[in-house]
């Protein structure tokens, strides 16, 4: 193994995150930035409406059911850190809600002096009257775990209390839980987390027992990704589980039974479910199985008892092909539904759980993006969709799975969009792949500033989601957006990703520049107007765009991006994903990622597209140093690069909507002054 080389890197130093003079440098390169692109009256306007969209009273309050009650987070203009807050099901079904308040963030912010950030909320099963609430400081990955009483809104006094960390916690009872931490030194010689930065220990942990004490159910290597148990309380079939990933895609299962471990028996990159006596298996890669071959995306059906005695005798409840793939799928107490992907377009399917027997689930829409947002599967049929498109406002859905679902709720249209359109286009990849992308744009608008937004990344699928914000500060004003759906993702099943990880990653960039020719063949924009955008591993992208394929683009907005791809492993949760794009420290994998690392790549001899680069000082899982690093690069190499920190956000880069609006009205006025002159 090589060592990792920092001795040539003249801006490690940007790589202390909270040091004086890295922050100094920060603050340095923010002013001018914001001074530049925040004067105008255009930049006024995007971000008041962003504001307008992102805390609307009347958009939809999305729920989980749990119990008798549903329960949702709400931020807005008056409660812009939210409210914990709960209904019943017929109240919320009425035009106007009343909400039982069970947690003010802003109030508690007050109270505490503390930067709180809402970070979610388990809620014990089946009573559903105890909470493990997290809270992060500033938007960080990493929490502080507190237990709160819901019928009496109070925290629980010598609680379950963890102090910050990237810690995994979950109810096993009301006295017991599971638990990842800092734990101290192990028997072994080692700590408490993998080089990744997450637990490599759990333990469960008894209510008014010292930490310390808690009794250690698993311990993994420094070297895999994250340890962890679950607990599933399903009534008459309640498992205890334990995982152990080996790296971001591949993990060891086991059912913890009688204080011993049980292997589950699937491949290591299969993801699978227990429901009662039936297992469900997604393999991510071909396996044979009973004698047969079964493709990677396949849903398969197994008696999981038998299974674990060896039995592999199985149904096949869904075979991917060409142009269709599995999604996801969710549960109902009779109900197996399946979300579908055909050609980006998604349809459900509806099963008889057990006999597999198909079935209709009336009332969900056509031509619309469907997703299942929750079920009761301990009690009930209750499903609960979403339903959107680019231009089509939420919708959310309520029925069962078996009589069907009608809509409940509507957000109402922040756009206009009776003359906005959507067509669906194929490049031609290096490799003769067809890679589909969507152009939306106003009718009467045939060519001009184009911005061309992508991922490629970690099985991640894009599917038309509505686009209010991007339609108010780009579409509507005459600018086209086009949506990619390039490798790297799972728009097409298991290897759409797999085939662009590693040494494969190549294929990621020669998409998505192939989508960005074509759009200039078809007439849609020229280079001097294209523009592109993505965040965090399409940060990485767009940082390839610059170094790699610069004569393509106009202009590039790079968001809390991957950059340096020589010590990514070595940053925070870096090592985390080695599985994705290699380890840099082999130098046969080093070859491969030293083509596409856009901080070594650096040129001065070649001219680059405008760039805007932002990032989060709070970002505790993509290392704010990549995207200083790249900007002091750019700017000794003479490119045109504007810089924008925001000094607490998270890994999203804000922190409540006030600075996502802010954030997103900088990118759009970077991308009006630089590849749309003037205003449409």
């Amino acid at each position: 193994m090589a060592e990792t080389n920092t001795t040539d890197d003249p801006y490690l130093w940007l790589e202390d995150v909270t040091g004086d003079e890295a922050l100094d440098w920060v603050r340095a390169h923010n002013e001018p930035t914001v001074a530049e692109l925040t004067s105008s009256e255009r930049f006024a306007q995007m971000q008041s409406d962003t504001l307008e969209i992102l805390s609307s009273d009347d958009r939809i309050p999305y729920v989980r059911r749990r119990g008798e009650y549903v329960y949702n987070f709400w931020v807005d203009g008056t409660n812009p850190y939210g409210l914990w807050r709960r209904t019943t099901l017929e109240s919320y079904r009425s035009a106007e809600p009343e909400w039982d308040v069970l947690i003010d963030v802003d109030a508690l912010r007050t109270a505490e002096d503390e930067n709180w950030v809402w970070s979610g909320a388990s809620v014990l099963r089946p009573d559903y009257d105890r909470a493990l609430i997290s809270l992060s400081r500033g938007g960080a990955d990493a929490t502080v775990v507190r237990e709160f009483d819901i019928p009496s809104r109070t925290w629980v006094d010598e609680g379950f209390v963890l102090p910050e960390n990237k810690s995994n916690v979950g109810w096993i009872d009301r006295d017991t839980v599971y638990v990842g931490t800092e734990f101290g030194e192990q028997p072994d010689g080692a700590g408490s987390w993998t080089s990744s930065g997450y637990p490599r220990v759990v333990k469960q942990w008894t209510r008014g027992t010292d930490l310390a004490s808690a009794t250690t159910v698993f311990t993994g290597s420094v070297d895999d990704v994250a340890v962890g148990a679950s607990f599933d309380p399903t009534p008459g079939f309640p498992r205890h589980f334990v995982y152990r990933s080996t790296d971001f895609y591949n993990a060891e299962q086991f059912e913890l039974r009688d204080g011993e471990l049980r292997k589950v028996d699937v491949p290591s990159d299969a993801d699978f479910s227990v429901r009662h006596d039936v297992m469900l298996v997604t393999p991510k890669s071909e396996w044979t199985v009973d004698g047969v071959a079964r493709p990677a995306g396949s849903l398969l059906a197994f008696d999981y008892e038998r299974f674990l005695d060896g039995d592999r005798t199985h149904t096949v409840l869904f075979t991917p092909d060409a142009h269709t793939s599995l999604e996801t799928y969710a549960i109902t107490a009779t109900r197996l539904i399946l979300v579908t992907l055909h050609d980006v377009a998604t349809r459900l399917q509806s099963m008889e759980f057990g006999t597999w027997t198909p079935a209709e689930l009336p009332g969900v829409p056509d031509l619309a993006t469907v997703g299942v947002l929750d079920t009761d599967a301990d009690h009930s049929d209750e499903i609960w969709l979403s339903s959107s498109s680019f231009t089509q406002a939420p919708t959310l859905l309520y029925g069962d799975a078996v009589s069907g679902v009608a809509p409940i709720k509507s957000s109402p249209e922040r756009f206009d969009a009776s003359n906005v359109s959507t067509q669906q286009f194929f490049a031609t990849s290096d490799d003769g792949t067809q890679v589909p992308y969507f152009v939306i744009k106003r009718d009467n608008v045939e060519s001009g500033p184009t911005l061309l937004y992508g991922y490629g990344g970690f099985e991640n699928s894009l599917t038309p989601s509505y686009l209010a914000v991007a339609a108010r500060n780009w579409i509507t004003r005459g600018g086209i957006y086009v949506y990619s759906n390039i490798r790297g993702g799972g728009e097409y099943g298991p290897s759409w990703h797999t085939q662009a990880v590693k040494a494969g990653r190549h294929l990621v960039y020669e998409d998505f520049s192939s989508v960005a020719r074509d759009l200039v063949a078809r007439g849609f924009t020229t280079p001097a107007t294209l523009a592109a955008q993505g965040g965090s591993n399409g940060g990485l992208l767009m940082g390839v765009m610059a170094t790699t394929y610069p004569e393509l683009f106009g202009a590039l907005v790079c968001q809390v991006p991957l950059i340096d791809m020589r010590r990514y492993h070595l940053l925070l949760a870096g090592a985390s994903w080695m599985a994705e794009y290699g380890d840099p420290d082999d130098p046969a994998e080093w070859e491969y990622i030293s083509a596409y690392s856009p901080y070594q790549r650096v040129r001065s001899d070649v001219g680059y597209p405008q760039m805007l680069v932002t990032t989060s000082t709070r970002d505790d899982r993509v290392h704010p140093g990549h995207a200083r690093k790249f900007t002091a690069a750019l700017e000794a190499a003479g490119q045109p690069v504007r810089y924008y920190e925001n000094i607490e956000g998270g890994h999203g880069g804000a922190a409540d909507n006030k600075q996502a609006a802010f954030k997103s009205a900088l990118a759009y006025e970077f991308l009006w002054r630089t590849v749309g002159a003037t205003d449409r």
